[in-house]
């Protein structure tokens, strides 16, 4: 083979492990869904979200215990910046509307070591739960094409998924989600109707 064949071979091969180490860096995952809006779940039928995962003291908590609540389930990690920025929106949103029958839970898709450590400083006032593969695939149950980090699902006091917000969540968010929500409860809208509004937001 010409010495210049094998020059261009030796040359996409390194562009192409580049692009390669590139997209696996975790900025590069944030950028994904910088802007990306909430959604209704893309399965035609409802779905009940339920799973298991470790707290930060390593002991399995279910889903379930926070049953008969609105829950807003954020999936995070240490090194993800617009995860952070979310928390304390999401600490102030637990705070006001706890009371109300909404619980805020979030999901730290990573090693516990590092998440144990984030969270004695960041004195997060809602229950953290921790896994790597097992939260990922908690994420990619709910039916919704997952693409990176942040990630929040909006889940009825039943179980079932009526919207995901993939991207940075901001405090506009936060307030239509609870219109949303607090219609359900009231009756103006049912099921279908929430998945409807939260798709428009």
């Amino acid at each position: 083979m010409p010495k210049s064949a094998l020059a261009i071979i030796a040359i996409v091969c390194a562009i192409a492990g580049s692009v390669f180490f590139f997209l696996k860096q975790p900025e590069v995952a944030e950028s994904y869904v910088d802007s990306v809006a909430v959604s209704a779940p893309e399965q035609s039928g409802p779905v009940h979200v339920a799973f298991e995962l470790a707290g930060l003291d390593g002991n399995p908590r279910q889903f379930s215990e926070w049953g008969g609540k609105h829950r807003i389930v954020n999936f995070w990690a240490t090194w993800c910046a617009p995860c952070r920025r979310e928390i304390p929106l999401l600490k102030a949103f637990q705070d006001e509307h706890g009371g109300d029958g909404f619980q805020v839970i979030g999901i730290a898709v990573e090693f516990p070591e590092p998440v144990v450590a984030y969270a004695e400083a960041a004195e997060f006032n809602y229950p953290i739960l921790v896994g790597e593969q097992d939260a990922m695939a908690v994420a990619e149950s709910s039916g919704i094409s997952f693409i990176g980090l942040p990630f929040t699902m909006i889940v009825t006091k039943d179980g079932t998924l009526v919207g995901a917000h993939m991207g940075e969540i901001h405090q506009q968010h936060l307030d239509d989600i609870a219109k949303v929500m607090n219609r359900l409860d009231a009756g103006s809208i049912d099921i279908a109707g929430a998945k409807t509004a939260l798709d428009l937001l």
